[in-house]
């Protein structure tokens, strides 16, 4: 019976042991084991030290223990740039904020060089940003946005050059900027506008007084100024159902009321009678002799000797005079 019960442990005991050795086996195999994506590179550690370059893709065994793997994604890595405080070298503080664009071209730098190569980066595209935001101006920051993400690219991927890291892009996303400073910018356009649009309204006046100038040239003649009046006229009747008086000046009428001489002109074309002539017939019709013209004494001769002077007159002579 005791016997028996020995076996019966016996046997537990190596079924046991026999199960604890095939879980052991298929972890060392699960180790022993790996598979590297095609986007991906592992870089193999024996005894601590690296061995060769970066493997993959495929399927590779390593020996349990002795070798180590660490796997290495080659894919770009898009990583937002945390919003930074800065001030502009025209003392405007400015909130901006950026995204960078990486990928690893040496996995071997990538693991050995520095501890967490994407905390790296981060980190030196922060400061960067910092640094070169705050040697631009304002406008340029605003303007010039190509220029000023070439020079970061070129900052952080020297940077970044030692860890086997390549930094191909670096763009500003946003420039938030005070609302003071949002609206003084935005009265400065306005300013700008309008002085665009004086200038050109100048402009405008200056081009239409050359060719009133030409035109006024063309209808130098009075039937062509009373033709224009006439077109005028006929413009302001068809736009507006409205009684519109028109001074219109005499120097236009003056070819028609005068004959070629200046003489006034009756009804049909011969010359009529001036002021002068009108009345002298009127009076002339009514009986009434005509006006004449004041007679004037002769004009006595000067007196220049004694001789002279004795033969005035008495009404003459002057007072006390022999």
């Amino acid at each position: 019976m005791s016997l028996a019960l020995v076996q019966a442990a016996a046997f537990g005991f190596g079924a046991i042991l026999i199960f604890a050795l095939v879980v052991i086996g298929i972890v060392l195999l699960a180790s022993t084991v790996k598979v590297v994506n095609e986007y991906e590179r592992g870089v193999i550690f024996s005894f601590g030290r690296v061995q060769g370059t970066a493997k993959g893709p495929g399927l590779f065994l390593l020996v349990p223990v002795r070798d180590k793997m660490i796997k290495v994604d080659l894919r770009t890595v898009t990583m937002d740039v945390p919003p930074q405080d800065v001030i502009t070298r025209d003392n405007v503080p400015a909130r901006v904020n950026a995204v960078v664009y990486f990928r690893i071209l040496d996995p071997n730098k990538a693991v050995i060089e520095v501890e967490n190569y994407v905390l790296a980066t981060s980190q030196i595209s922060q400061t960067t940003l910092r640094s070169v935001l705050g040697q631009k101006d304002l406008d340029d920051l605003l303007t010039n946005r190509e220029t000023i993400n070439d020079e970061l690219q070129t900052i952080i991927d020297e940077q970044t050059d030692p860890w086997g890291i390549k930094v191909s892009v670096v763009e500003v996303k946003d420039v938030e900027i005070p609302q003071q400073m949002q609206r003084a910018m935005a009265r400065q356009a306005e300013s700008e506008r309008e002085r665009r649009a004086k200038i050109i309204t100048a402009e405008g006046e200056y081009q239409a007084s050359e060719r009133l100038r030409q035109a006024a040239d063309r209808l130098d003649t009075p039937a062509a100024l009373q033709l224009r009046l006439f077109q005028t006229m006929g413009e302001i009747a068809v736009n507006q159902n409205s009684t519109i008086v028109l001074p219109i000046p005499m120097d236009l009428l003056s070819p028609y009321i005068h004959g070629p001489n200046g003489a006034a002109k009756d009804p049909s074309g011969s010359a009529r009678p001036s002021r002068q002539e009108g009345s002298d017939l009127y009076d002339q019709t009514m009986g009434r002799g005509a006006k004449k013209p004041p007679v004037e004494p002769p004009a006595e001769p000067p007196v220049e000797t004694l001789e002279d002077l004795a033969d005035l007159p008495p009404s003459r002579k002057p007072p006390n005079t022999p």
